[in-house]
């Protein structure tokens, strides 16, 4: 008894913790790992009863979907696959688990998020980290040369999750890959122009893409003074330019990682500069940067890639950009970065900080999608150590939704969540033989229909469901329609109603519903 008190207290003063932190108007992540606190020690109180209580919620970093949100990831879902398909795109799956050994030493400083499993019988496993890995390890088990794949499916990381932010643990990915012995940039330029047409198609708001290139990164490292077994991991402290502070990011790189101050100088000084084909040029002829060969390959691949981005019309939203760094250890060539933003013109990436937050940060929604050339992934996993270049991007779907839902939300229409194009009702009793057979006839042309499971509903709650579900159109049998062979359809919005013979009727819900 006198436990079931303490616990009895502990749930008051938790439930104070949790009605503050709403009156404070603290984050989404803080309340929903207080309410699970809260939820805990209810638990722990009904366990006396002799009864097991469970805890309702779903793991941390992960969410449901209701039909309203589901409807919303659809549309992107369409949108973004017939994007692929247009520029032809065939569509692969892969197991959600692979052999560890296929992950690991794939990610630099990202492996310690990756999902071990339980060892289930002498395979050590881990959940997927991303869908790249193991299409290169797909390629490689297949022996495939060429190939331009999409990729939808769910992917796992051990990270700290920011819901509001659209950053779970698990969530999906949409990638679009081009692998194959091809000319320079090419395909590179069409990656870049799929992510243009999606991002312009589904309307989020102004954005930029910015490109750079792992080699002109190595190259400046080198330049600056970077000892080459340093580049990676300084490589992954630029990738943090986009949210902390150049102060912070030279910091880390000088007192983390052990770089000379003067080296962290000489790379501030090229990670503020952004431009397009002219920086290329610029930077070709740079007294340091033209020291370095594999920087000069890189840019002058930029050169041409500016070129065919100017042919593909797609140059007014990216953006050379030399504090692009994206942390993949895979990566060999050209990188990219898609960023939402609120207003038209990017900042510069070391500008002036305003309360500790770089000056993008403050007009940055962030990454909606990245990628990049890696053309020695595939190597690693096939025997004969043969390479199979490829070039591909990722699409942030979950940030995409996280704002769609927003949107939604913000403008307040009525979100479908069913495509039924019409309702078969009845205006009188005993008439469900009739409904039955009309929506039977209509399932029948492939119309999408339904009808309510009552024997006798009121026309009323007929009508009004109709107007719950967005339904546009009202098929209504009553006893006159019946003997002179007609049904009356009404068009819920507007309440007007016409009898339409039962021969005409399909016609017409389809040309009404395409017109609507």
């Amino acid at each position: 008894m006198e436990n079931k008190t303490q616990i009895q207290s502990a749930i008051e003063a938790q439930g104070e913790v949790v009605r503050k932190l709403k009156t404070e108007k603290a984050s989404k992540d803080q309340i929903d790992e207080e309410v699970a606190k809260l939820l805990a020690l209810k638990a722990q109180l009904g366990k006396d009863d002799g009864k097991h209580q469970f805890v309702l919620k779903t793991a941390k970093g992960t969410r449901d979907y209701n039909p309203k949100q589901m409807a919303i990831r659809e549309k992107v879902f369409n949108t973004i696959i017939s994007c692929f398909k247009r520029h032809g795109a065939e569509t692969i799956d892969t197991p959600v688990f692979e052999l560890k050994e296929t992950l690991t030493g794939k990610y630099g400083e990202d492996s310690k998020l990756i999902y071990d499993l339980k060892d289930q019988g002498g395979e050590l496993l881990s959940l997927r980290y991303d869908l790249t890995v193991p299409f290169a390890r797909y390629l490689a088990m297949n022996k495939i040369t060429n190939i331009k794949r999409y990729h939808i499916a769910k992917v796992y990381r051990r990270d700290n999750p920011a819901m509001t932010r659209g950053r779970y643990r698990e969530f999906y990915q949409c990638d679009f890959d081009i692998a194959g012995q091809y000319d320079p940039m090419i395909p590179d330029a069409e990656c870049l122009k799929i992510v243009h047409e999606i991002l312009s198609e589904l309307d989020l708001g102004d954005f930029h893409i910015k490109v750079n290139d792992r080699r002109i990164l190595d190259g400046m490292f080198a330049v600056c003074g970077v000892p080459a077994d340093k580049f990676r991991t300084i490589c992954s402290t630029v990738d943090k330019l986009d949210k902390m502070s150049w102060e912070d990011v030279r910091n880390e790189m000088v007192k983390e990682k052990g770089l000379s101050e003067e080296a962290a100088d000489n790379i501030g000084e090229y990670v503020s500069m952004q431009g397009g084909m002219d920086l290329a040029q610029r930077l070709l002829e740079d007294q340091k940067m033209s020291q370095s060969k594999e920087a000069c390959a890189g840019l002058n691949d930029m050169k041409s890639l500016f070129s065919y981005l100017q042919l593909f019309q797609v140059t007014d939203k990216v953006i050379f950009d030399l504090s692009l760094a994206r942390g993949l250890d895979y990566y060999t060539g050209v990188i990219y970065e898609a960023v939402l933003q609120t207003t038209s013109a990017p900042a510069p990436v070391c500008a002036d900080t305003q309360n500790g937050v770089p000056a993008e940060e403050s007009i940055s929604v962030g990454s909606v999608a990245g990628g990049g050339r890696y053309d020695g992934l595939v190597g690693m996993f096939d025997p004969k150590s043969r390479k199979v270049p490829c070039v591909g991007v990722s699409i942030g779907i979950e940030r995409i939704f996280a704002i769609m839902e927003q949107k939604a939300e913000a403008s307040g229409k009525k979100v479908r969540t069913t495509e039924i194009q019409v309702m078969v009702a009845s205006a009188q009793k005993n008439l469900l033989e009739e409904k039955l057979k009309l929506v039977t006839e209509l399932w029948n042309a492939g119309i999408k229909a339904e009808v309510m499971y009552k024997k006798n509903p009121k026309l009323l709650s007929q009508l009004q469901h109709c107007e719950d579900m967005g339904i546009p159109l009202v098929a209504i049998l009553g006893e006159q329609e019946l003997k002179d062979g007609v049904v009356k359809l009404r068009a819920v919005a507007t309440r007007e109603e016409v009898d339409v013979s039962r021969a005409d009727l399909i016609e017409t819900i389809r040309k009404r519903t395409f017109e609507a």
